[in-house]
């Protein structure tokens, strides 16, 4: 892979940190690398601005608001006398930087409908073997730190843990750029306050305020801003779209795609798939969410009229009527108003699944059982979250909420 010898210290203006130093060449190449361009095409949000007009933020931005993140964590950690080689701290912020590259187009309202049984964070991490690759080795560290083989714990953590640098760019970036204010959190105050205890991350008691604002404002965005109900109901619809796209395709039906998206349309492409055939994860690498709504906007001329109508629901925005309780839905509900949508289209009860459908939403803003945030205190005690926190029931806010939706479109009432 040929290396771009320009000048190739940059500096990006971020809305939400202000200006972001580039002040390393492989991660200069890294960013400049398809791959990652690719990521200025993939919304953050999915289909939230159809609720959120302001949240079309990309991937793209995320990602470098992540890295920036991820040094100012190194140097307060450094300030603090624990050693980071220069090789360490590259590691970390290529780790981070590429930690989304494996998402799909809408993100991850798409990421089980596009490819089967395979994840982002196992194709984030293809991307990166396939990129070390070409840079010879230089991503090792990075990988390393990525899937936690690296003998220095925190730095994954600081990567994937339950106060990462992902979650702390994506709640304040997301408030943002989505105009809600509950998700804003201080990430300068949180990351001032990191150390580290056995190889552990911990938070010093100092900033055990600003822990319990970030466990509150996480539970917050999901409900007001990941989990609303209008949004719910857009990227459910999307993903019967795809689905019914998928199964027409599968049956030997012509539909218009562009070649990446057809690829994925007409196979059913898993892990295995990935790992025998590395064509297709440079063809993964040239879909994005224009592939996607471009094909959507065709499809409302299809002529199968399940795809048509869904298509022309999602374009126009004619989103379906969600219900939101916290016990599962009468059988007879659902099954009334499946015949009530096969009446109003003139279609068949089975196409009517398109239409009508439960699922759950689940919300868990804090897991002590999956890892922990510890708090320091001056003693040299260390206790998780759960147990410092003297201000609010966080033992209650890490307890997992469950509700159950269903959609339908809403002439059905007047059906």
């Amino acid at each position: 892979m040929e290396i771009n010898n320009r000048n190739k210290k940059k500096i990006l203006n971020d809305p939400v940190y202000g200006f972001i130093s580039i002040q390393d060449d492989l991660i200069f190449d890294l960013i400049e690398h398809h791959y990652f361009q690719r990521l200025r095409r993939i919304k953050q949000l999915g289909l939230t601005h159809l609720v959120y007009p302001g949240a079309l933020h990309t991937r793209f931005h995320h990602a470098i608001g992540t890295m920036h993140l991820m040094h100012q964590s190194i140097e307060v950690l450094r300030s603090k006398g624990h050693e980071i080689t220069k090789d360490e701290e590259n590691g970390a912020l290529i780790a981070i930087l590429l930690h989304d590259i494996g998402h799909g187009p809408y993100s991850h309202t798409l990421e089980n409908s596009i490819v089967a049984e395979i994840s982002h964070e196992e194709l984030s991490l293809l991307f990166m073997e396939r990129l070390n690759q070409g840079f010879s080795g230089a991503l090792d560290t990075a990988i390393a730190i990525f899937k936690n083989d690296y003998p220095k714990h925190f730095l994954h953590q600081l990567v994937s843990s339950q106060l990462d640098m992902d979650r702390l760019d994506y709640l304040k970036r997301d408030s943002f750029f989505t105009g809600v204010s509950e998700g804003v959190i201080n990430t300068d105050r949180i990351i001032k306050m990191l150390d580290i205890i056995d190889d552990e991350l911990v938070v010093e008691a100092k900033g055990i305020y600003s822990v319990e604002k970030f466990i509150i404002a996480r539970r917050l965005m999901y409900w007001q801003v990941y989990l609303h109900k209008t949004v719910l109901s857009a990227e459910n619809m999307l993903m019967q779209v795809i689905k019914r796209a998928k199964y027409l395709a599968m049956n030997g039906e012509k539909l218009f795609a562009t070649d990446p998206f057809r690829l994925f349309l007409e196979n059913k492409i898993t892990k295995d798939d990935f790992l025998e055939n590395p064509s297709f994860l440079e063809t993964f690498a040239e879909l994005d969410d224009f592939d996607v709504f471009a094909s959507i906007k065709m499809w409302t001329k299809a002529n199968d009229k399940v795809l048509s109508i869904l298509s022309q629901n999602l374009v126009n925005r004619q989103l379906f009527r969600n219900e939101i309780q916290n016990k599962p839905f009468g059988i007879e509900l659902v099954s009334g108003l499946k015949q009530k949508v096969a009446a109003l289209y003139k279609i068949s009860p089975e196409d009517a699944d398109y239409f009508v459908f439960t699922d759950i939403a689940r919300n868990s803003a804090y897991n002590p059982f999956n890892d922990r945030i510890n708090i320091l205190f001056r003693d040299g005690k260390v206790q998780d979250i759960t147990e410092a926190s003297d201000q609010l029931n966080i033992d209650i806010l890490s307890k997992t909420v469950t509700k159950y939706f269903l959609c339908y479109p809403k002439q059905t009432t007047n059906a």
